[in-house]
This record gives C-alpha cells, structure tokens and sequence, in this order.
C-alpha cells in the first residue's frame, strides 16, 4: 500500500468523505472554462483520493478474511 504518499487530509477521510470529495473534483474537471493549472491539481488530488479509497477497501478485506479464518 502507498500511503506515505497520501496527503494527512485524506488519510483521516472516512469513505463517504473521500467519495463526496471525488464526487466533487469530477464535477468541476467536467467543466470546459477551467485553467490548466487548477485541473492538474485536482487531478494530482483525485489520483490520492482514489489511493486511499483503495487502501480503506483493502484494510476492509483484510478484516473480513481475519473474522473468516477465526470462524
């Protein structure tokens, strides 16, 4: 897992905040008036959110797999 690459911001995300979050960045990438700049960086952001949704998932998995081996 990546996570030293994550920003703290997001780490401390829970899943609905992280996917809100995402929600949102796509909303605004969708828009044709927006500059360059201000594009790359939610982009930059997304691609973290996306990490850490990913290594909520895969905490969630391991979990489910530990309470399945003790049963």
């Amino acid at each position: 897992m990546k996570t030293k690459n994550i920003p703290v911001d997001i780490k401390s995300k829970s899943l609905n905040e992280a996917k809100s979050e995402i929600k949102d960045i796509l909303e605004r990438l969708e828009k044709e008036n927006m500059d360059l700049e201000a594009s790359t960086n939610d982009y930059k952001r997304l691609l973290h959110l996306n990490d850490h949704v990913d290594n909520l998932f895969k905490k969630k998995l391991e979990k489910i797999r530990s309470i399945g081996k003790k049963n």
